[in-house]
């Protein structure tokens, strides 16, 4: 009809189906259950008066499938969605009186394009810097695994006070309350605890302390939230306990524990391995970013193509039942360009010859338990563990899916990372995370 739209017409003969409407009356003869004849013998005009129409109806659909999707393999016809029933020129069809039938497919043509890339593409490709606070906040996570509380005399930030909380011009019994005072909203109320000692007596009003907060002054004082929300008087709090967490030492045991038995043996060699996995973890994300700025390229570059918009409307209705049409309009415009995006990648995946194999998606299943486990500090993680977890993925269609798609662009990525011209950019990970937002 155009360059993206097609009208495809089947025509069935009486032999094109006929065989198998025999076939298929003989079985149904051998089951029929019809009161007077014996299970076998109904006579076949009855079992064709009773069910002729249905099965002659069934077989012509189920030769209509085959014939539309052979044609469309066979002459490689790449169409967008499924064909659909015209419904315009579909003759009526009568399976009563009718011997030759003949169908009417609208099919949505994917438009023609070349999608390429050159060293005169320029796609910038972000760096992250991996900094010493990074360094230092992740080797403070795995010290601080094997700390341990302590009392102390006097407080400091981040301590816990363990002590008698009372309040004051009342006549009531004083109540043991733990509490940390740097997580107090106000600094001026935060300030009364500086260098507070065992058995020193403070003043501070909890609601002011707290910013009105219902549950922590629930929590403090023991009593219901609505109660808690009026309660603004001050209250006196004697110190009795000043409890510190005091992190571990860097020894041979968090090496082994972190990176696996004797691989580090100085705590040089340990903070540059930290530094070495961070760094990895960051690659995922820059290939991602790198991926969404090589497919703004391409789309600018390949630039608006043209579609069957009627036909795709009239797809998306069928496959969205359950919404209006306001829907389809609103969404239209983002499904064709996340539709380009499809059909650009599979240009480039098939110029590229990128294949997922079942050992692609269970290392990719590997890959992300490792990172989960790197999210916990865990550096070296059991391979029987990581089998273990790939194979409970492996075992969900949503999950495997997923792994699939994430194989595709990561091997897409690194076939277009050595084809167009990176533009490095090192920034750092608070700029790269706002890029996001």
């Amino acid at each position: 009809i155009d360059k993206v739209s097609a009208l495809l017409t089947v025509k069935l003969e009486k032999a094109d189906y006929q065989e198998k409407v025999d076939k298929s009356l003989k079985k149904l003869r051998q089951k029929a259950q019809v009161p007077g004849f014996r299970p076998g013998m109904v006579p076949m005009s009855l079992v064709k008066k009773m069910y002729g129409k249905s099965v002659i109806a069934e077989e012509v659909n189920k030769a209509l499938s085959e014939a539309v999707y052979k044609y469309i393999q066979d002459n490689n016809v790449s169409i967008l969605g499924e064909p659909l029933p015209n419904e315009d020129k579909q003759p009526d069809i009568d399976f009563d009186t009718m011997e030759e039938f003949e169908f009417l497919f609208d099919i949505a043509l994917a438009p023609e394009f070349k999608a390429e890339v050159s060293t005169k593409d320029k796609v910038d490709y972000y760096l992250i810097d991996v900094t010493e606070d990074m360094v230092n906040n992740q080797v403070k996570a795995y010290t601080q695994r094997n700390g341990k509380y302590e009392q102390v005399d006097v407080y400091e930030d981040n301590d816990m006070l363990k002590g008698l909380l009372a309040e004051l011009d009342e006549n009531g019994n004083t109540k043991a309350a733990v509490m940390m005072p740097s997580y107090m909203k106000n600094d001026e109320q935060k300030a009364i605890f500086a260098n507070a000692k065992v058995n020193d007596v403070l003043v501070f009003n909890p609601y002011t302390a707290w910013d009105g907060n219902a549950a922590e002054l629930s929590s403090l004082l023991k009593i219901d939230k609505e109660e808690a929300a009026e309660m603004k008087s001050n209250f006196s709090y004697q110190v009795e306990e000043v409890t510190r967490f005091v992190a571990g030492e860097l020894t041979q045991e968090i090496f082994d524990q972190v990176c696996g038995k004797d691989v580090v043996k100085t705590e040089e060699e340990f903070r540059a391995k930290v530094k070495e996995v961070i760094a990895n973890q960051f690659v995922a994300d820059t290939d991602y970013k790198f991926l969404i700025d090589a497919r703004k390229m391409l789309m600018e570059k390949v630039g608006k193509l043209e579609f069957p918009d009627a036909l795709l409307k009239r797809i998306m209705r069928m496959n969205n039942q359950d919404k209006d049409e306001k829907f389809v309009e609103d969404n239209y415009d983002k499904s064709i360009e996340e539709l380009t995006w499809h059909l650009i990648k599979e240009q480039l995946v098939k110029a590229n010859d990128i294949k997922v194999e079942q050992e692609d998606v269970v290392n990719m299943a590997k890959e992300a338990t490792r990172a989960q486990f790197a999210q916990y500090g865990m550096m070296s993680v059991p391979e029987d563990l990581l089998e273990n977890y790939a194979k409970e993925m492996l075992k969900k269609k949503e999950s495997v899916e997923g792994l699939v798609n994430r194989v595709v662009e990561t091997k897409l990525a690194s076939a277009l990372k050595s084809q167009v011209t990176l533009e490095n950019k090192t920034i750092s990970a608070e700029e790269f995370n706002k890029m996001f937002e």
